[in-house]
C-alpha cells in the first residue's frame, strides 16, 4: 500500500521531487499584468486593476458590490462589523475552522460561539444551531439574546470547510428565524457552488482570501462581496481608512482601516481569475482520479454533496481512527509527499478555551480522521 500510494501520487503529479499540498499556477497574464502595473507607477492601493478585480468578483459571484482587501481575515473583520458586530456580542461559528474564522471575531471584541459541524460538509451545521439556540437563544424586541451569557447574539459564521458549501438553505431558515445576521467565511470556497449560486452570495456578507495557498491568489489578499449596496459601500468606507470624499482634506469621522488591496496584487488577481474556470476543471479531474483510487483502497474520498459544486481547494480522506490518520501522515511526508491533518478544534487553543461550546460529537470524529492531500493544479 506504501509504495502503490507515493507511486500513484507522483504519477499524478508528474515528479520524483517533493510534492506539496498546494501551490500556485502562473500560466496567464500574471507577468504583463504587473509589467503594466509597474510601468504606470500605479502599485499602491489605487488603480486599474483593484477595479477591475473588484468587477471580476461581483460577476463571479453574483454580487452586486465587492470591496478589494489585504487579506481574507481583515476582510471577515470588516464583514463582522458591518453586520452589528461589536464589543461584548458574541459570534456563532465552528470550533472546526482556520483560526483566521476566531480571529476575525475577536479583533472584534466579540466572543465566538463553537458549535458542531456537519459529518458531510465539515463546515458548521444548522442543526447544531437550531439545538444551541431552543437550548440558549431569548429573542428580545426582535434581537437573539444568549440567556445564559446576556450577551447579544450579533452574527453567525460558518465556514465552507476545503470548499465544501455548508446546507445554507436550512442555516439561513434557523438565522431568519432568530433574527441573527448571516456572514460567510468562503475564504477556501472561490468557485463552489451551493443549488447553482456561488458561495458567498447567500449571506448578508461574503468573503474570499487570496493567500498564497488559495485556488487564485494576489499573494496575499481578499475580497469583500455583497447584494446589499449599502452593506457593501460601508465596507469600501471602512477600508479606506473611513476617509470622507474629499480632493484634498483629511476628514475621518470613525475608526476605519488601512486594509486596502495594492493594485500590484490586483493585477496578479485578475490573471488569476481569468484561469479559475481552467482551475476547477482541473481539479475537479483529479478529485474524479482520487475518488477512484482511494475507493478501491478502502478510503473515503470526501467529495461534494447533493445540489452543491465544490471547487475541491485542498482534497482530503477520511481514515478510519487517529492512529491510521497518524501512520498515513508519518508515511507520505516522509516520502516527500506533503499531506496534514485538519485543524485542531479552537476551543482547544488557549485563548479560546473558555469559549461557550457544544459537546462537537462530530468535529471530534472528524478531528482525528481527516487529512488533506496534494491538491495543486496541475
Amino acid at each position: 500500500m506504501d509504495k502503490d500510494l507515493i507511486a500513484f501520487f507522483r504519477d499524478r503529479f508528474n515528479t520524483n521531487d517533493f510534492i506539496p499540498l498546494h501551490i500556485p499556477n502562473f500560466n496567464g497574464n500574471e507577468k504583463k499584468y504587473l509589467e503594466n502595473c509597474i510601468d504606470s507607477t500605479y502599485v499602491s492601493s489605487v488603480g486599474p486593476f483593484v477595479d477591475k478585480f473588484e468587477l471580476l468578483m461581483s460577476k463571479i459571484t453574483q454580487s452586486k458590490k465587492t470591496t478589494a482587501v489585504v487579506n481574507g481575515t481583515a476582510g471577515l473583520q470588516v464583514a463582522l462589523r458591518l453586520v452589528g458586530v461589536e464589543e461584548d456580542t458574541e459570534v456563532i461559528t465552528q470550533a472546526l475552522t482556520f483560526v483566521a474564522t476566531a480571529n476575525a471575531i475577536a479583533y472584534n471584541n466579540a466572543y465566538p460561539v463553537f458549535l458542531d459541524v456537519d459529518i458531510d460538509t465539515m463546515g458548521l451545521s444548522p442543526k447544531a444551531v437550531r439545538s444551541f439556540l431552543e437550548e440558549f437563544g431569548e429573542l428580545r424586541e426582535k434581537v437573539c439574546y444568549n440567556k445564559k451569557t446576556g450577551r447579544k447574539i450579533a452574527a453567525c459564521l460558518p465556514m465552507h470547510t476545503f470548499g465544501f458549501p455548508v446546507h445554507l438553505d436550512e442555516l439561513i431558515k434557523v438565522c431568519k428565524e432568530w433574527g441573527i445576521p448571516l456572514v460567510e467565511d468562503a475564504a477556501e470556497s472561490l468557485g463552489s457552488e451551493y443549488k447553482g449560486k456561488s458561495t458567498g452570495s447567500f449571506g448578508d456578507v461574503g468573503v474570499f482570501s487570496f493567500n498564497g495557498n488559495k485556488i487564485t491568489t494576489s499573494g496575499g489578499g481578499g475580497a469583500i462581496v455583497t447584494n446589499n449596496f449599502k452593506l457593501g459601500e460601508r465596507a469600501k468606507f471602512l477600508t479606506t481608512t473611513a476617509k470622507e470624499p474629499h480632493s484634498y482634506e483629511y476628514v475621518h469621522n470613525e475608526l476605519g482601516y488601512n486594509y486596502r488591496m495594492p493594485n500590484v496584487n490586483a493585477a496578479l488577481a485578475c490573471a488569476q481569475l481569468e484561469q479559475l474556470s481552467g482551475f476547477l476543471e482541473s481539479k475537479r479531474n483529479l478529485a474524479k482520479e482520487y475518488q477512484a483510487f482511494f475507493k478501491e483502497k478502502g478510503i473515503n474520498f470526501r467529495t461534494e454533496t447533493s445540489n452543491t459544486k465544490a471547487n475541491y481547494w485542498l482534497m482530503c480522506i477520511e481514515l478510519e481512527n487517529k492512529k491510521e490518520r497518524d501512520l498515513f501522515l508519518k508515511v507520505t511526508n516522509k516520502a516527500l509527499v506533503m499531506t496534514r491533518p485538519i485543524w485542531q478544534l479552537m476551543n482547544r487553543l488557549p485563548m479560546y478555551k473558555d469559549c461557550q461550546k457544544d459537546e462537537q460529537v462530530n468535529a471530534l470524529f472528524l478531528e482525528e480522521r481527516i487529512v488533506n492531500i496534494p491538491s495543486s493544479v496541475r
